[in-house]
Formats: C-alpha cells, sequence, structure tokens
C-alpha cells in the first residue's frame, strides 16, 4: 500500500511513496512536485455523480488527481491549499466525517461518499446537520486543516462542543447535534442574535471518540482579510 509522510510539524508537506501499480487520489491542485516515473490525469472518482455531489453539496473539486505508479516506483509532494497541518488517518476498523475541504489525499481502498442529514432538524429543533462526506473502504487518508490540528477525546457521558469553522472531521460512531450557537429562543431570534454577536453554527458531540479540530478559521480569517481592504475601513469609518 502507498505510504504517507507527513514532513515537518510546520506548513507540512505530504510525501507519499508508490510502488509499481499503486495510486493514490488527491484534492485538484495539491500537487508540489512528483517523480518522472509517476503518471498523472484528472478523474471523476466513484462516478459522475458522486463528484458532482462532492462539488455542489460539500464545495469539493469535481476532479480529483490520481498519481499512479506505473513500471518504477516513485513519490509526490502534496501540499494543501490553506497554510496548516496535515493528519494521516488509518481506515478501516474506523471510518471518518470531513469537513469541507479537509480532504488532502487517500490511497486506492478509501472512497468518499455524501451522507445527506436533515438541514430543517438541525435549524429548527438543534439537531441534525447538512451534507458532510465520510469514508469508507480500507486504507489510509491525509486531512489537512487551516492552521494546527489537534485530536480532541470525547468520553461517554459528556458533551464537546466545537465551533463548526474549527472542524476538520470526527470519528463516524459519535453522535453529534449541529445547532446556532446562542441561548435566544426561536429561529428568528438565534439567526439575528448569531450575525450580531459573531456566535456561529456549533456541533455537539457525544459517545466515544475523537474529533480533530484546526486553530484557525477560513471564514474569520477572510473576514478580517476584507475589513483591512480601503474600501471596507472607509465605509465602516463613516
Amino acid at each position: 500500500m502507498a505510504r504517507f509522510e507527513v514532513l515537518s510539524s510546520i506548513d507540512p508537506l505530504l510525501r507519499i511513496s508508490l510502488e509499481p501499480g499503486e495510486s493514490v487520489a488527491a484534492e485538484s491542485n495539491a500537487m508540489v512536485a512528483m517523480d518522472g516515473s509517476i503518471s498523472l490525469k484528472g478523474e471523476t472518482r466513484g462516478g459522475f455523480f458522486k463528484s458532482l455531489a462532492r462539488k455542489f453539496l460539500n464545495d469539493e473539486n469535481f476532479f480529483q488527481q490520481s498519481f499512479v505508479a506505473d513500471d518504477e516506483p516513485g513519490s509526490v509532494l502534496l501540499a494543501p491549499n490553506l497554510p496548516g497541518d496535515v493528519v494521516v488517518l488509518d481506515v478501516g476498523e474506523r471510518q471518518y466525517m470531513l469537513s469541507d475541504g479537509a480532504f488532502l489525499a487517500a490511497t486506492d481502498g478509501v472512497e468518499l461518499e455524501t451522507k445527506t442529514q436533515s438541514l430543517g432538524r438541525a435549524l429548527l429543533g438543534n439537531s441534525g446537520g447538512l451534507f458532510l462526506m465520510a469514508t469508507q473502504g480500507h486504507g489510509q487518508i491525509a486531512l489537512s486543516g487551516f492552521g494546527s490540528i489537534q485530536a480532541v477525546d470525547v468520553k461517554p457521558g459528556q458533551k464537546l462542543i466545537v465551533d463548526n469553522g474549527h472542524l476538520v472531521a470526527w470519528d463516524r460512531e459519535l453522535d453529534y447535534e449541529l445547532s446556532i450557537n446562542t441561548a435566544r429562543s426561536g429561529l428568528l431570534g438565534k439567526v439575528l442574535h448569531s450575525q450580531l454577536s459573531g456566535e456561529g453554527i456549533v456541533l455537539k458531540f457525544k459517545g466515544e471518540g475523537k474529533v480533530w479540530v484546526c486553530s484557525r478559521n477560513k471564514g474569520g480569517f477572510l473576514t478580517w482579510i476584507f475589513s483591512q481592504m480601503p474600501q471596507e475601513k472607509a465605509v465602516s469609518n463613516g
């Protein structure tokens, strides 16, 4: 099986070593460098409709890169689009749910599927979810996060609350609820207070397993960048 190795602990690269006949899938535009013995092609992994679901329901790229070692061994260097950590997880005995944009690469035996959750229950009843990516099969998967990544344990009888913008992945066996992080009652009150206070969507996990979180929030970072633009400052200053 292809071998994953995370190089460096700060803004790392992922090195993938392949033997003849082995292949891996990776997110589009992730390739930094590769040996001449490796061939690269774009493909709709899992078929057209699964790729379409990843694109429109999870904001993942329609095409993925496929790296193949044909006749000789070789290696590939990959990097995520956003600066941050990379973790490698074993898929098989444990399966995972992935946050949007977390996928970086996977060995040939790992597939990604779109899981449909209840949006109505998420907003009205403080439970349920959105469209999520889930692993299936056997092998390894590499995930990326904005900033550093930390695994947090969920223990029986306890709840873990995670801001949606900091979520990378979690054990598929964990139970969770998705809600707007505010004490206000009613859907309209929750949405308005969330916008005014800056509180966002959170996931409340329970059961036994692990949740992987990242230190930076992409949405918050983009908001800060736009707020520093001259025209935005002029508007905010009147």
